[in-house]
């Protein structure tokens, strides 16, 4: 199945982002159920996060979420995962 996550950077966090971008590329990497990623961007810099991940059940995306890097630093002011069909591309 697959799964989006929808984070929201908590306001001000940039440098919190930046710091812990090289373990979120390489947990994104080293997981192997990351099927398109990258960040939101206001004016552009980054406010957010979108991840598709293709898994077998919600708590393995759930886990997946709580491992990221960005999340144990405290970035994210929301997450939303939920459960996504892909129609078109």
């Amino acid at each position: 199945m697959r799964v989006a996550l929808i984070c929201k950077d908590k306001p001000g966090h940039l440098q919190t982002r930046l710091d812990n971008r090289s373990a979120h590329l390489a947990h994104i990497e080293t997981s192997g159920v990351v099927e398109m990623a990258g960040p939101f961007l206001s004016d552009g810099a980054m406010t957010g996060s979108l991840v598709v991940l293709n898994v077998d059940t919600l708590e393995q995306a759930q886990a997946w979420a709580a491992a990221d890097p960005y999340a144990l630093a405290g970035l994210f002011e929301s997450v939303m995962i939920s459960e996504w069909k892909k129609v078109i591309g």
